[in-house]
């Protein structure tokens, strides 16, 4: 199939630049692939929509300070986003501009506001794609991500056009973070939880499992080969904890209850690690989700609405199928829902 195949008209304006004024606060599209239903509501009414029992499955991964704003030797400006801690205590990194940054160059990392000089970024190797192995210094002392946390900032994706700042600190985490991770983008489906709705979930017997999923290229770069067949998904890390592997045997073993993934990276976390038995706690994925894929896990999805022609859209299609897919945005569109990080939410049953 063609990428053009997922493209879809979205007006400006319904991009979410700012979160809704409370978490829970976010509409909820929920439709139905069986009987190609859909039907309007809220994040709030979620615990009674899923059915009770559920096995709820969400990406706690925390998101990390991982954009560096640069100040180039010859005075010109630049970026660079660490995507992950190489064992060398290295990171790679997306650069820009890459023609500039080449190994061997050095940038002063800087404050974007104030201009002053935080660090020094030094550019050591090319790497795949056209990424960078890269030392983060202060001091004559390589930086590992704890101290990276405190001189970078969030990465908001590039459609919200502000500079994250003290709400972004605190409403692009979810409230159930880990402490650990080195996500580059958050699990958008898991910004609208309370601890309140997460509560009213257990109270329906639903179960909160998490697995992690370091969210990085693989989810969010842009295709851009003209053909499904020619795009190849970045690697991320995921791992799944022991207590959420005792919880996913029996429910994926014997279907009993029914599985909800909060968020795509946590569909593809499962997708990845379950092929009629749990093959590992941990590894990497390169999963693409695309039409002739059969989900073996999830019943249920919620996620946020994604970019046209971007893998996660070409995922929701996958399930959905593309027409129907196309016609749930087009609805959405219509009644003026917020699109992307934070905006509002979709609810997919009967997911396999």
């Amino acid at each position: 199939m063609k990428r053009s195949d997922f493209f879809f008209q979205l007006p400006e304006e319904l991009i979410a630049q700012t979160p809704a004024p409370q978490r829970d606060g976010a509409r909820l599209l929920v439709v139905d692939p069986r009987d190609h239903s859909i039907r309007h509501t809220s994040i709030r009414e979620l615990p009674g929509l899923v059915p009770r029992g559920t096995l709820c499955v969400p990406n706690d991964v925390k998101v990390r300070h991982a954009r560096l704003f640069l100040r180039r030797a010859g005075g010109g400006e630049g970026e660079a986003l660490l995507l992950r801690a190489l064992p060398d205590g290295s990171f790679e990194a997306m650069v820009r501009p890459g023609s500039r940054l080449k190994p061997g160059k050095t940038a002063q990392v800087v404050d974007p506001q104030s201009g002053s000089p935080l660090a020094e970024l030094l550019i050591e190797e090319t790497l795949e794609e056209g990424l960078r192995r890269v030392r983060v210094v202060q001091g004559g002392q390589p930086l590992d991500w704890d101290a990276v946390d405190r001189i970078g900032r969030l990465p908001l994706p590039p459609y919200i056009t502000h500079l994250a700042g003290e709400e972004d600190e605190g409403r692009y985490q979810t409230v159930y973070r880990a402490e650990e991770g080195e996500a580059v983008a958050a699990p958008t489906a898991g910004l609208h939880f309370t601890e309140a709705l997460i509560d009213q979930l257990r109270a329906r017997e639903c179960q909160w499992e998490p697995v992690r999923l370091h969210v990085g290229l693989g989810t969010f770069r842009p295709m851009t080969a003209d053909h499904l067949d020619g795009h190849v998904m970045h690697q991320e890390r995921y791992e799944i904890p022991e207590s959420t592997a005792q919880a996913l045997e029996p429910v994926l073993r014997n279907r009993k209850r029914p599985l909800m993934a909060v968020g795509t990276t946590s569909l593809r976390t499962l997708e990845s690690a379950w092929d009629g038995e749990l093959l590992k706690r941990g590894g990497s994925t390169r999963l693409f989700i695309r039409p002739g894929y059969h989900l073996k896990t999830a019943d249920l999805l919620l996620t946020n609405f994604h970019l046209p022609e971007s893998t996660l859209f070409v995922l929701v299609s996958t399930i959905l199928g593309l027409d129907f897919a196309q016609e749930a945005y087009a609805e959405a569109i219509r009644e003026r829902y917020r699109f992307f990080s934070y905006g509002d939410a979709m609810l997919i049953l009967n997911a396999r």
